[in-house]
């Protein structure tokens, strides 16, 4: 395979059994079809509601099989599959404890360390799937110190340094 583009399409789609060939395409392709594979397969693991949950679960056991020691195309890589089952199994988490209807609205994750003095790391403005996945991938490599929260947003005021002061009866003495 010289041409990764849409790999991992074709592997959602591969027949049982047929891991083994797949894999050995994907390594003729050199590292950059790995790379494009792997980029895409994360791109699913972003993105998958709960009604693909056992296809996510499957397709990394079946990923696992294709492409068994993939830190030998890349160190980097070594662990990807342990990775990618822990994002998959937080997430399953996220789903098993927010149920569907309290899914909608702003959602932002935040990351601190209350035992040191780095600042809390916020991502906030996301979608309920883009705060389950950021919760998944972050939670994956938790310290016991680190603390990690996933919290919908209910009511949202933003401004910048540029926005106008209050005006009438909303000022500070108002």
């Amino acid at each position: 395979m010289t041409k990764a583009d849409g790999s991992f399409a074709r592997f959602r789609e591969l027949a049982p059994g047929r891991e083994a060939a797949f894999g050995d395409e994907l390594r003729a392709g050199g590292f950059t079809a790995v790379r494009v594979f792997l980029d895409d397969f994360r791109t699913f693991l972003r993105q998958y509601d709960e009604p693909q949950q056992q296809e996510a679960e499957r397709l990394i056991g079946r990923g696992r099989a294709a492409l068994p020691e993939p830190g030998r195309i890349s160190p980097s890589w070594a662990r990807i599959w342990e990775e990618f089952a822990s994002i998959a199994a937080f997430k399953r988490d996220v789903f098993r404890r927010i149920p569907p209807d309290s899914r909608e609205g702003e959602w932002q994750v935040l990351l601190d360390n209350p035992y040191t003095n780095g600042q809390i790391v916020v991502y906030p403005a996301l979608t309920f799937l883009e705060a389950a996945y950021l919760y998944a991938y972050f939670r994956t490599d938790l310290e016991p110190n680190e603390v990690i929260r996933m919290q919908r947003i209910h009511t949202v005021l933003h401004d910048t340094g540029r926005s106008p002061e209050p005006s009438g009866g909303e000022g500070r003495n108002g």
